[in-house]
């Protein structure tokens, strides 16, 4: 019996590298797909690009960067024009100045608003459940989950009902999408894992997949390292910091290791204390 087959959207980020390994963990065939849709942080589709080489799956990365311009006028700090470059003395670097720069601080503080891009995930799983259709897959995934709610609208539960009910209807009777009987519960085509659960919890599950988190790029800044102070670091800091001590203790002498190299790696601590006491 041939295994079930998977198209994954996969930015190359934790939740999304983890995902992967755990459609693969669970038998099924996966091909990864991936978007530039000019994200200043756009080295993540390297990292995307080498998770795919290191398992040996097809990967396809989707050229929209013509939307990042049109989508500029939203304000989000993800794909800001360029104004400038800040010059240091004596440096041989000049990092480019956004017109709107990443936020830093706790992913759940509401300036992380800025980091919305309009219908971002519409987009991209509309683009998926075309090329899933195309080559009979099963079903597509994607990699969002529960601490995404309350920031991005089209994280939520809701949306991926209302989404998976317009990939079902409007590709009705072709590919693997069966004719949908009128008032009867339809198909479940997007697939989304891990919706209701936690960060840390992913964190947790890619430590017991062996997902080599140094080869995932969460930073929305997308310098040379994770920056360590925007709001994904200090949610990715916060999380892989729980899952590692549950883990370690939870498996003796099998201890999980974050190699990922930040340039500041105590901020999020401060964060954290300060968002605890008020």
């Amino acid at each position: 019996m041939s295994s079930k087959k998977a198209i994954a959207v996969v930015s190359g980020g934790l939740d999304s590298s983890t995902l992967v390994y755990y459609l693969r963990a669970g038998g099924m065939d996966v091909d990864m797909i991936s978007f530039n849709y000019g994200q200043r942080h756009n080295k993540e589709l390297h990292y995307a690009r080498a998770q795919a080489k290191l398992l040996g799956l097809r990967h396809d990365i989707i050229d929209l960067r013509q939307l990042g311009s049109l989508f500029a006028a939203s304000g989000s700090s993800l794909v800001s024009p360029v104004v400038g470059m800040r010059v240091t003395p004596g440096s041989t670097i000049a990092p480019a100045v956004y017109e709107n720069e990443v936020p830093e601080g706790h992913y759940a503080e509401d300036n992380m608003k800025s980091t919305v891009v309009p219908n971002r995930n519409m987009i991209m799983l509309s683009i998926a459940a075309g090329i899933g259709v195309a080559r009979g897959a099963d079903l597509i995934a994607t990699g969002v989950h529960a601490g995404d709610h309350f920031i991005y609208p089209d994280c939520r539960p809701r949306f991926i009902d209302y989404a998976n009910a317009a990939v079902v209807v409007g590709n009705e009777g072709f590919g693997p999408i069966s004719k949908q009987e009128e008032g009867a519960e339809l198909d479940k085509y997007i697939y989304a894992p891990f919706l209701n659960i936690t960060k840390e919890q992913i964190a947790y599950m890619a430590l017991g997949l062996n997902v080599p988190l140094h080869m995932t790029w969460s930073c929305y800044k997308g310098g040379e390292n994770h920056c360590g102070k925007c709001g994904t670091c200090v949610e990715r800091l916060e999380a892989i910091d729980g899952a590692l001590k549950q883990y370690n203790e939870n498996h003796c002498g099998k201890c999980g290791t974050d190699d990922t190299i930040y340039d500041d790696s105590e901020y999020w601590k401060v964060v954290i204390s300060e968002r605890s006491n008020v």
